[in-house]
């Protein structure tokens, strides 16, 4: 299968980045990024580009599936505006077009509490993607919904750090949906679901990514 993956610079997204390239049922991975990968590959097209250009440039690009790990915070972002253009618009734009090319399967790293009426903007904004995905018809179609994600990331985020310190020496007495689910366990969920795409709709919760 010829996969574009979204968010290859990301902390989830490197690690996906890795397990398809060296996955046999991988014939080609479209990564589109702002800046150059370190990483080269016989198997890797690594389109360097603005994402406000997105719409135009993702309509030439055939692939039997995709991969979503597109995803900041409001630190990040600036305002709920940027924000909401990163984690539904860029993703958002993405999926159409890969569905307007015949694509069949979308697999998301969203996160846990997603829900279009949540309070809580950050989770309102990931239940929208969620529910405008469904709505665009693909055949195998996975939400995967983390909680605190552990691994190293290259800029540092006192608060998930923190978080991580209090959850990890809690993990033994904590129920499976509360721990810390490890970038590679979520890499390893979203690869497998769109290489062994299975049809309908599917939710994969923290519970199973611990």
């Amino acid at each position: 299968m010829r996969v574009l993956l979204a968010g290859a610079t990301g902390l989830v997204g490197a690690q996906v980045l890795q397990r398809l390239l060296a996955e046999p049922r991988c014939s080609g991975v479209i990564a589109p990024s702002r800046r150059a990968l370190a990483r080269t590959d016989p198997k890797l097209l690594n389109p360097v580009l603005d994402f406000a250009a997105l719409a135009t440039v993702t309509q030439g690009w055939q692939v039997d599936a995709v991969i979503c790990a597109l995803g900041s915070t409001m630190k990040q972002a600036g305002s709920r505006e940027a924000f909401r253009q990163i984690d539904h618009g860029y993703p958002l734009v993405i999926a159409r077009a890969a569905r307007a090319n015949g694509c069949e399967v979308f697999a998301l790293n969203s996160a846990a509490g997603a829900n279009p009426r949540s309070l809580v903007f950050y989770s309102r904004v990931k239940g929208e993607l969620e529910q405008d995905l469904r709505a665009l018809g693909f055949a195998s179609l996975t939400l995967v919904r983390p909680g605190l994600i552990g691994g190293d990331r290259v800029e540092r985020r006192a608060g998930e750090h923190l978080a991580s310190v209090v959850l990890g020496g809690l993990a033994p007495v904590l129920p499976r949906a509360w721990r810390i689910n490890p970038a590679t366990r979520i890499a390893d969920a979203l690869v497998e679901v769109v290489l062994d795409p299975q049809p309908g709709v599917r939710v994969v919760g923290s519970a199973e990514l611990v």
